[in-house]
C-alpha cells in the first residue's frame, strides 16, 4: 500500500492549522489515516511544528513519501538529515559515533539559529512598539496644543502710531534755499544796461 506523510486540515476560516498524518495515498485529504505523527500551525511567528521524530523517522526509512510542506517541516525538524546520516552508516562512509556527532551539531546550530530569529523578531517588536508610543506622543502634544491655542482669548492689535506728524516735522528741519531774490537781482540788472546804452548813444 503507498503510503504519504501529508497535512489534514483543521482550524477556522483564516486560522487554519494542519495534523500531520502518515496516510494511503488513494484517501481523501481529511478522510482516514494510519497515524498522526504531529501537528503545524502556520499562524505563529515562527511557525510552530511539532512533530514525533522517532515515528516520522520511522515512516521515511519505510518507504512513506512527503508531500513538499511536510518534505519542508520534516526537514527543519532534522528527519530527512538524520535519515541521511543513518544511510552513510549502512553504506559504511561514516561509523555511527560521527553520524550521531555530526546530527548533534547540525541541533545545536539549528536551535542558535531558531533562537536568534526570535530574538530579532521580539526586538523589531518592541522596536515597532517604541514607534507606536512616540508617535502617539507627538499627537497628543499636537492635539494638545491645538485646543490650548482654541481656548487662550485673542490679542488685541497695539494702535497704529500716526507717522504724518514725523514726516513734516523732518520738512520744517530741512532748509529751504530762497531762489526769488536771485531771480529779482536779475531783473533789476536789465535797467541799469539800458541806461548804459541809452547814454552811449546820446
Amino acid at each position: 500500500m503507498p503510503t504519504k506523510i501529508r497535512l489534514q486540515r483543521f482550524g477556522k476560516k483564516s486560522y487554519a492549522f494542519f495534523h500531520v498524518v502518515v496516510a494511503d495515498s488513494r484517501a481523501p485529504r481529511d478522510g482516514k489515516f494510519i497515524e498522526r505523527i504531529g501537528t503545524y500551525n502556520p499562524n505563529t511567528n515562527p511557525a510552530t511544528i511539532d512533530v514525533d521524530f522517532d515515528r516520522a523517522l520511522y515512516w521515511v526509512k519505510t518507504g512513506a513519501q512527503p508531500t513538499d510542506t511536510c518534505k519542508a517541516l520534516l526537514s527543519y525538524k532534522g528527519v530527512l538529515h538524520k535519515d541521511h546520516l543513518d544511510r552513510g552508516v549502512v553504506k559504511g562512509a561514516l561509523t555511527q559515533e560521527q553520524a550521531d556527532k555530526k546530527f548533534e551539531a547540525w541541533l545545536k546550530e539549528k536551535e542558535s539559529k531558531i533562537e536568534g530569529k526570535k530574538e530579532g523578531l521580539s526586538k523589531s517588536k518592541e522596536d515597532q512598539q517604541k514607534a507606536a508610543l512616540k508617535a502617539e506622543k507627538e499627537a497628543n502634544e499636537k492635539k494638545a496644543a491645538a485646543i490650548a491655542a482654541k481656548m487662550t482669548p485673542p490679542v488685541e492689535e497695539a494702535p497704529v502710531t500716526e507717522e504724518a506728524p514725523a514726516t513734516e516735522a523732518k520738512a520744517e528741519e530741512t532748509p529751504v534755499t530762497e531762489e526769488t531774490p536771485a531771480i529779482e537781482a536779475k531783473v533789476e540788472e536789465t535797467p541799469a544796461a539800458e541806461v548804459t546804452e541809452d547814454k552811449k548813444e546820446d
